[in-house]
């Protein structure tokens, strides 16, 4: 994040903050030698929850922000709330959205619209939610200032922790203080790293991992370098990479990597892509016209131009509309706001460093926004799309209606006794201390862009993979003991890349800061280590404050149904399956779906071993739907051969989702071993659960 000019003075008794509104307001700065019950650094939505908590909990806490707005990116531009499914939001977190709720159900908060004019997919005060989960950006930091304001947390601003030798103090595994650059020094008994980059934990020695992992490392299919499944925010036309058109000697056109991308499954260093999430308006009052950085290059858009040439005249970003007729405004297509490669340095670097890559990609998306707007290689009616939109000028004030926060969607991840993987996300796994639910896809973005070997441009990297809600491991969030004992890692937590791209959400980061809090004031009661702290003294505390920890589901339950049920949170996968509740009367959390891609390359398989010899017949079930496949190839293997069906799951189901696979004659206690295929299928393969119904077993 990087450090901005204040007019906050760390000599002063007292620190002015002022709001978006230009309000002063006033935190009184807290004294160099206190010890603090919780140091929390880092002012992300997590880190503001975590503050709260302990304030909650009785206890002394303070908040140290190094940059000069709290909030992160939920205050930063990213209005439209990532959820998932918002039944797996509780807490202190849910409370945050029914602040908002509450801001907008007052009719002076709609200026530029009546408030019966809008609409929201996300739901919001036109749903009947007593939450809303789409905001502007001023409103979520006013939200925030007035919350700590109200809880009593000693807030300071603009203070930077010191990365480098002097900066965390420790007494064995305990952290005993922090120093910034200012020479501030936060003495505590506990501690919580809410940053997005993880810098508190790595300047206390814990270990930690930067990049992608191969998929060896925790028995994955989705993670590290990937190629051939990239398949979303992808070039759908070829595009000539080279300086002059074919020739490979005038070197390549600027975004672009001359590095081979690596094979796939492997590891690299490389982190998802960052941008800056734009608050945009169509209100001719309130919008401002593209800025034109002064360093504008059109030849870095030698590439944008020459896709638009080749073919691709969609409109690359992704509006969605905000209250009073703004948008929060991401990434979309082939070339858009994500500055892919830009970002490489930024996790490890210094201040310094980072200053300087935010300035880039400042630079590169408002030249690209200009670009979009103005050139005219640019298709008119792309030109004439982005010109009706414009920044909002009531937004970001004090940055000039640019975004304060990049949108760093992974920095550093902690590396503890529990790291959260892909087995966790599909339910291959179930963590048995839960602090939290997840509920977003596996969700990476583009990590580079690369020349293929028939010499076109192509994007890598992108997973998008569907899961239901599931657990989060209180492990996760806490250190190796040994490392650390009174830290805890809400944000950068234990997890691989492809897991923390489910994770890696806003109203999560503020259930995982409530939980860590919780954790660390109940140890300090104890006077125990975080690692120490019974997990049922916290489970129950966690529960009494609102915190959604188990995910139940709305399918049939399988212990409901006769026989033997496997569902498919118990099967094994190969390739990239996503997680549906669309059509009802699935059995158990949810079914998967093959996405229809990918045909061949993944299979299903549901095993089960009966207890009594004898007939059996086994059933798949699989909601029917239009779009399913007719032809779904199906195995079943037998100790004494394998059996062979070509099922129909666009008709062929029947009332309760079930097709009959036969009866088969079944031993006991031996593996019985039942596989969907996607080879060759004609639509949509579902997988959801198999039924074993003894027939005459003896």
């Amino acid at each position: 994040m990087p450090r901005l000019i204040t007019a906050i003075s760390v000599c002063l008794a007292f620190a002015i903050l002022t709001t978006p509104t230009g309000t002063p307001r006033f935190a009184q700065a807290a004294a160099a030698d206190t010890q603090y019950d919780l140091v929390v650094y880092g002012g992300t939505s997590g880190g503001i929850v975590a503050a709260i908590q302990a304030r909650a909990m009785g206890k002394t806490v303070v908040l140290v922000e190094p940059g000069s707005h709290v909030g992160g990116l939920t205050a930063g531009g990213l209005g439209a709330t990532d959820i998932g499914n918002k039944a797996a939001i509780g807490g202190l977190s849910r409370e945050f959205y029914r602040k908002i709720a509450e801001h907008y159900d007052n009719d002076d908060a709609w200026i530029h619209q009546p408030r019966a004019s809008y609409k929201s997919g996300r739901g919001s005060g036109d749903s009947g939610d007593a939450e809303m989960w789409t905001f502007e950006p001023h409103v979520a930091e006013q939200i925030y200032l007035d919350w700590l304001n109200e809880t009593g947390v000693e807030l300071v601003m603009n203070e930077r922790l010191v990365r480098e030798a002097g900066g965390v103090t420790k007494t064995g595994p305990r952290i005993t203080s922090v120093t910034c650059e200012s020479g501030r020094r936060f003495t505590g008994r506990f501690f919580i790293d809410a940053t997005y980059e993880g810098d508190l934990l790595a300047a206390a020695g814990v270990s930690y991992h930067v990049g992608r992992e191969a998929e060896r490392v925790y028995d994955e299919t989705l993670n590290g370098i990937r190629v051939a499944r990239a398949l979303k925010h992808q070039f759908t036309h070829d595009v000539d990479p080279y300086v002059v058109p074919g020739d490979p000697s005038s070197g390549l056109l600027p975004l672009i990597s001359a590095d081979p991308p690596g094979r796939d499954g492997d590891g690299d260093d490389r982190v998802q892509a960052y941008n800056f999430r734009m608050c945009t308006t169509d209100v001719a009052s309130n919008r401002r016209a593209w800025p034109k950085p002064a360093t504008y290059d059109e030849s870095e858009f030698e590439l944008l131009f020459r896709n638009f040439e080749a073919g691709d005249h969609r409109i690359p970003w992704n509006p969605v509309w905000m209250p009073n007729r703004k948008t929060d405004t991401n990434n979309n297509f082939a070339i858009s706001t994500d500055y892919i490669g830009g970002n490489e340095g930024y996790v490890e670097g210094s201040y310094a460093d980072r200053d300087r890559i935010f300035a880039d990609h400042k630079r590169y998306q408002q030249s690209l926004m200009w670009s979009l707007a103005n050139h005219p290689r640019v298709p008119e009616k792309v030109r004439d799309h982005f010109q009706r939109l414009g920044l909002a000028k009531d937004e970001f004030i004090e940055t000039d209606n640019w975004p304060h926060q990049m949108y760093v969607r992974e920095g550093r991840r902690m590396i503890s006794d529990y790291v959260m993987t892909q087995e966790d996300c599909q339910w291959q796994r179930k963590a048995a201390d839960p602090v939290g639910l997840a509920a977003y896809n596996m969700d990476s973005h583009n990590c580079q862009r690369y020349v293929t070997s028939d010499g076109v441009v192509r994007n890598e990297g992108d997973v998008q993979v569907g899961v239901k809600p599931y657990p989060i491991s209180y492990r996760s969030i806490c250190p190796t003991q040994s490392e650390c004992d009174n830290l805890l890692v809400p944000v950068c937590l234990s997890a691989s890349h492809i897991a923390y791209g489910s994770i890696r959400m806003e109203p999560v980061f503020m259930v995982l800061g409530q939980s860590a809090a919780t954790a660390a004031m109940l140890a300090l009661e104890a006077n125990i280590a975080i690692q120490d702290l019974p997990y049922e003294q916290l489970h129950d505390r966690l529960i009494a404050d609102g915190q959604a920890l188990a995910w139940a589901g709305s399918g049939r339950a399988p212990e409901s149904l006769a026989g033997i049920v496997v569902d498919n949170t118990a099967a094994t996968l190969t390739g990239d399956w996503n997680s549906s509740t669309s059509i009802k009367g699935y059995v158990g959390y949810d079914y998967l779906h093959d996405d229809n891609t990918g045909k061949g390359s993944k299979t299903i398989t549901f095993v089960a071993r009966v207890p009594e010899a004898g007939s059996y017949e086994i059933r798949l079930f699989a909601t029917a739907s239009g779009n399913r496949a007719t032809n779904v190839p199906v195995t079943v293997h037998l100790p004494s051969g394998v059996e062979k069906r070509s099922i129909d799951q666009r008709t062929g189901p029947g009332a309760e989702g079930q097709i009959s696979l036969g009866v088969f004659a079944c031993p006991a206690d031996e593996d019985i071993k039942v596989t969907l295929s996607t080879e060759d299928t004609n639509g949509y393969v579902v997988a959801d659960a198999v039924q074993f119904i003894p027939k005459n077993a003896r």
